[in-house]
């Protein structure tokens, strides 16, 4: 398998985590393969799955205390279905263009 296979497989398996579950484990993976890649592509992309990956989690925190007021529960429905479409997103535009690393909208970036 040349590099661009590594790349391609490396970086579907970071964004492609977030559907394994909520757990540390999720983002787990793209952690460990950003310490043990060597390619920046895929460190690239795992810094933006685990940054991803906080802003959901502050996103859903605001999300739960908006519920309080009512206006959380459409905003939970939405990251709902965000945290479903971006990494499917992700996980196509990985696959298609391996030259660039995939930057999600609408997230801080913190690591």
């Amino acid at each position: 398998m040349d590099d661009l296979d590594n790349r391609k497989i490396l970086s579907a398996v970071v964004h492609g985590s977030l559907f394994l579950s909520s757990t540390i484990l999720s983002i787990g993976i793209p952690i460990v393969i950003l310490l043990i890649s060597e390619d920046y592509i895929v460190k690239e992309n795992a810094k933006e799955s685990i940054n991803f990956h906080i802003n959901l989690y502050i996103y859903f925190l605001i999300c739960v205390v908006l519920t309080f007021f009512v206006i959380g529960i459409p905003l939970l429905i939405i990251l709902g279905l965000a945290s479903f479409i971006m990494p499917i997103i992700a996980l196509v535009n990985v696959i298609n263009n391996t030259e660039t690393p995939y930057r999600y909208p609408f997230i801080f970036r913190l690591v």
